[in-house]
């Protein structure tokens, strides 16, 4: 017996339980409001982001009087903390709905963005940073990608893909605003106002439009109004259990493929400013501009692989997106002025767009929707764990090197190996089943 075999090959079909005056009453498909309400809980995840907490950096380094390597190190051990509750945030989405737990992770992530603002020294920062890592970066990205999976299965790679958009425009927006926001009011009071946003913004959303499995409403996966319709119709899918998902190598190449991009872009982001002023003698007022093209090409790359995942085998497009990261280790060698600023905004953005539609819908398409929220929250949490190391490894490179170029070398080798095998690798076996 092969204890890989998928418990089914058809899509998760719950009797219809519930009824929402609000689902019955959707002038469209309610999977498109769903849509919409998922890209807003995306973009708010932006102050636990390391897009947002870069801003936030040399403020608080010179306000705690600490160093660079002290601060990596605690945003490390902040975000290591606060991955290790992904896996039970996943259950529990899977156990009590997606709008229970946006309810309750909106809350939270407001209450602990707020609290940033009154740190008062490491141990706090630490605190801190597992509170909005764990929060902001992971439980909230992981309940808005979850839903919107729910509700589409032959769409799902562009209903992910014009979902990323919202983190494109987080990405492209945010750090501006939070430099204007920090120059008018501090950075303590501005980490205080963005807990009121998220209280205000994606709480209510959540509450108010989020649901389950489209079948406990009597509705169908990718705009099927009605469940009276004919098997041959039904949107097909293969549905594992967590432990069968993660007994199998197409999850771990997808996994390892995650962590490589989440730990080193997270550290090129992380240190930014300071590789930028490094490395090309930039002041801060240039390397900003680094995020404007940033946002506009992750939007553009976010549909344009929306478009391909479902219709080009995932593994090669994780390939090409580990190439260009690749690329990305080796251009901030060559930034010197405000073109090249663009020419590196725009192989991050693609970078960016390409992550958050393959991680956001591969984990769906290989194993479906039974279990995705244990799934998903397990990669999460690996995910969420690399990024911890990124920065500090950048940091401790430069210290004992003098300088970004080496590191940056360095660690683009174990993507490159990864990005040259994975097209080699066929992820089904050939009865079908998940590798």
């Amino acid at each position: 017996m092969n204890d890989n075999k998928p418990e089914s090959n058809q899509p998760t079909q719950p009797e219809p339980q519930h009824h929402s005056w609000i689902v019955a009453n959707a002038p469209i498909y309610y999977g498109w409001i769903v849509l919409i309400a998922g890209t807003l809980g995306t973009i708010m995840t932006t102050p636990g982001q390391t897009v947002g907490v870069s801003v936030f950096v040399d403020r608080i380094i010179g306000d705690l009087e600490i160093s660079r390597s002290q601060m990596s190190l605690t945003y490390a051990f902040g975000t290591l903390g606060g991955s290790f509750i992904l896996p039970f945030v996943g259950r529990f989405i899977d156990r009590y709905g997606p709008r229970l737990a946006v309810i309750l992770i909106s809350i939270l992530f407001a209450i602990a963005c707020a609290g940033m603002g009154f740190i008062g020294g490491l141990l706090s920062l630490t605190v801190g940073f597992i509170l909005i890592r764990s929060l902001g970066q992971g439980s909230l990205t992981l309940v808005s990608l979850h839903v919107i999976n729910l509700w589409f299965i032959r769409r799902r790679g562009m209903a992910v893909g014009l979902s990323s958009i919202g983190f494109a425009v987080g990405i492209a927006l945010f750090p501006g605003w939070l430099e204007n926001l920090i120059e008018a009011f501090g950075w303590r009071q501005t980490y205080i106002i963005l807990g009121g946003i998220v209280a205000t913004t994606i709480l209510p959303v959540g509450a108010l439009f989020f649901r389950g499995h489209p079948e406990l409403f009597g509705l169908q996966p990718d705009s099927k109004h009605t469940s009276n319709i004919s098997e041959a119709d039904r949107p097909k899918e293969i549905n594992y259990t967590a432990s069968q998902a993660r007994r199998s190598l197409t999850f771990w190449v997808f996994t390892l493929g995650d962590v490589f991009v989440s730990a080193l872009a997270t550290g090129l982001i992380f240190h930014h400013y300071d590789i930028m002023q490094q490395m090309g003698g930039l002041e801060n007022q240039v390397a900003v501009a680094v995020f404007a093209p940033l946002g506009v090409v992750t939007a553009v790359t976010n549909l344009l692989t929306g478009f391909f995942i479902d219709r080009v085998e995932p593994r090669f497009l994780l390939s090409v997106m580990l190439l260009f990261l690749c690329v990305s280790l080796v251009l901030p060698i060559f930034v010197s002025n405000l073109i090249w600023m663009w020419i590196y905004g725009t192989i991050a953005g693609i970078i960016q767009g390409m992550k958050g539609v393959i991680q956001g819908s591969v984990y769906a398409h290989y194993f479906g929707r039974s279990q995705l929220g244990e799934i998903k929250g397990f990669a999460t949490t690996l995910a969420v764990a690399s990024t911890a190391f990124g920065p500090y490894l950048f940091a401790l490179g430069f210290d004992i090197f003098g300088s970004y170029a080496q590191i940056f070398l360095l660690s683009m080798l174990p993507p490159l190996i990864l990005a040259v095998a994975v097209p080699w690798l066929s992820p089904y076996t050939r009865g079908g089943e998940v590798r």
